[in-house]
């Protein structure tokens, strides 16, 4: 790794300078994850400086980079090769330029130099017509696949496969056609049309989530409606012997943009998360739902005071809870750590939080800073409102597992 920060958990949203800003299209959805999962995004020429384990890039225009965003660097040549590859941005000094820690020793790089946006390293094995299929390239990885059908202009239809022999073809779907034909649905906007909508992708190599507000006014207004949290990839696994059927696949079971808010990573009210088999690993496709070891119940993330409201009148403090997987019909016990995500058992949230704020971590979780991300327990054309909308927070620093 040429940073000597982990670079492992990268975050992309729609009020980034140049983001991607997929419109009600057929195939947009696509191309707005090959952009974050496996391309990058946002390629420009640029020079850097090293002074005192600090290199400072710049470039001419805008670019989509802030800070704890992880860029790929291109094209040094010399003695300086190492600032080649992901590092992760520390500051942004000015509209133009971005820094980022390094070993390097102090000098003027040299070489034809890019930066981007830096992917997820997730793989397209097969693909179609707007239809794709995704694949985590990690060793540790379970190695399973997610197949998603875009050619709708307003949502995505997504199956996950134990195997693939091309994008049509696989073996071991999740769920299965008998629970749900044709698939989950993600949405991506209310109607067909030209503008953007809010989004953000937040993930690692193994793990992706993917939120969107599909009545958004524009790329930047969340104010309009609600968001969903969905996603792909591998849990952290708690069985001690492994369990290599716990590859999660989040999806709505309504084919109404608007209802697509059920059973999301921030509202546990439905058991909407999609495996290939229960942990013995017999069996074929179940659901779960993702459940908060504090103050989860069937509570969207920040709306209902299980500890209160935000801030905490005695010491000011934001509660945030670890959130694991649960079998639906089960115990409830736990099955697996659900990477990065918190939830918070407090309310008040969406008078206190904007979509993309960073917080500090605290206790267990110091040294981190997580996102800000919306959720609701209500309609996706909803106007928000405390008792329908709050927000649940993902880590950016990373490493999750």
């Amino acid at each position: 790794m040429a940073s000597p920060v982990d670079t492992s958990v990268k975050f992309f949203h729609s009020m980034m300078a140049n983001a991607p800003l997929p419109p009600g299209a057929a195939g947009a959805g696509i191309a707005l994850f090959d952009a974050c999962l496996k391309d990058g995004f946002d390629v420009k020429s640029a020079t850097i400086t090293v002074a005192g384990g600090v290199a400072t890039v710049a470039w001419t225009g805008s670019h989509s980079c802030l800070k704890d965003t992880v860029i790929m660097v291109a094209g040094v040549t010399g003695p300086m090769t190492a600032l080649n590859g992901e590092q992760k941005v520390t500051a942004r000094p000015s509209a133009t330029s971005c820094t980022f820690a390094t070993t390097v020793a102090d000098g003027a790089a040299s070489g034809t130099i890019t930066i981007k946006m830096a992917p997820l390293n997730w793989a397209k094995p097969f693909a179609g017509t707007n239809l794709a299929v995704y694949q985590s390239q990690s060793a540790a990885s379970a190695k399973h696949l997610l197949r998603v059908d875009d050619t709708s202009t307003t949502l995505m239809r997504v199956v996950g496969y134990e195997s693939m022999s091309d994008v049509n073809t696989g073996a071991g779907a999740f769920p299965t056609a008998a629970q749900i034909a044709g698939g989950l649905y993600w949405p991506k906007r209310q109607a067909a049309g030209a503008a953007g909508v809010p989004w953000m992708i937040v993930g690692d190599e193994r793990m992706f989530y993917f939120i969107c507000c599909p009545f958004g006014a524009s790329p930047t207004n969340w104010a309009a409606g609600n968001a969903t949290t969905r996603g792909f990839g591998d849990p952290i696994i708690l069985k001690p012997s492994g369990d290599a059927f716990a590859t999660m696949l989040c999806g709505s079971q309504q084919s109404s943009v608007s209802s697509m808010q059920d059973g999301d990573f921030f509202n546990p009210s439905n058991s909407a998360i999609s495996t290939p088999r229960i942990y013995t690993g017999n069996g074929s496709a179940f659901f779960h739902y993702a459940a908060a070891y504090c103050g989860g119940g069937n509570n969207a993330s920040g709306v209902a005071a299980t500890l209160g409201a935000f801030p905490n009148g005695i010491d000011g403090a934001l509660y945030l809870s670890k959130k694991y997987l649960v079998a639906s019909g089960s115990d409830g016990s736990p099955r697996a750590d659900i990477p990065g995500v918190r939830h918070i058992p407090q309310s008040n949230t969406l008078n206190n939080f904007a979509a993309g704020d960073p917080w500090p971590g605290g206790g267990l979780d110091a040294g981190r800073t997580f996102m800000a991300v919306p959720c609701t327990n209500t309609s996706l054309s909803a106007t928000p409102n405390v008792l329908n909308t709050g927000y649940g927070m993902i880590d950016i620093t990373g490493p999750w597992r």
